[in-house]
């Protein structure tokens, strides 16, 4: 039997902000750090996926200190993607609700920004749902600390006082942080990865999160036990 529920954020619980959202957040990056004609391959950079050589990289160009730039990148990215959130475009999925028959702990453990994790909680009103939650600092260092490294998500569980919880992500570096962890996975294939064949192979693989309450090991109360606790707030 589990002993907690631990979740990825983006693309499990809720959806994944349109690309071009992040795009607009690094291109005001170089604005307010005075830059007013990046090379647009720098700003690319700075988009998604980045790494801190490319931190590195980008600040020695323009002369700006590395921890500046990514500090700058992080709180821009995170303002508007909750600016996304309020206005209705990035949203919880359908079967959120599942998740409130679960009987165990439960947690977050996502590579976004921590006020971003925080942000999305209070606006639907779901922070008590989850015992623990985390999302990166804006610094370098939590590029290094990241998934797939097990950091988080080893820090998430000792916060939740657990040794077996099963971790459901919707990516590689879900399934990889979850191995190097030691607990099991579970892969949901939501829209965006109908495709994808991940990688390594996760324990589990789900299509939604009404299929977790089905997995072997996954506590579940009844159905009235959960309407009793409100379902979520929007």
């Amino acid at each position: 039997m589990y002993d907690a529920v631990i979740f990825d954020h983006d693309g499990v619980l809720t959806t994944l902000v349109d690309l071009s959202v992040l795009h607009d957040a690094a291109w005001a990056t170089f604005d307010e750090l005075g830059i007013s004609d990046p090379d647009p391959e720098h700003v690319e950079k700075m988009v998604i996926r980045v790494q801190p050589d490319d931190v590195h990289a980008v600040a020695d160009a323009y002369d700006l200190d590395p921890e500046t730039l990514f500090r700058t990148r992080d709180e821009l990215a995170s303002s508007f993607q909750r600016e996304a959130v309020s206005d209705g475009r990035k949203v919880p999925y359908d079967d959120f609700d599942a998740i409130h028959r679960i009987d165990a702990p439960m947690g977050i453990v996502s590579s976004n920004q921590q006020a971003t994790i925080d942000y999305v909680l209070d606006y639907l009103d779901a922070a008590h749902l989850f015992g623990t939650a985390y999302g990166r600092e804006p610094a370098i260092e939590s590029l290094h600390r990241k998934k797939p490294s097990p950091y988080y998500l080893e820090r998430a569980m000792a916060d939740l006082g657990v040794e077996s919880p099963l971790f459901v992500g919707d990516s590689d570096s879900d399934i990889a942080a979850a191995n190097a962890a030691g607990v099991d996975s579970a892969f949901i294939r939501r829209p965006h990865r109908t495709d994808h064949t991940p990688s390594p192979d996760p324990t589990h693989e789900i299509s939604g999160l009404d299929d977790l309450l089905a997995l072997d090991g996954v506590p579940v109360v009844d159905d009235s036990t959960a309407a009793a606790d409100g379902g979520l707030s929007q």
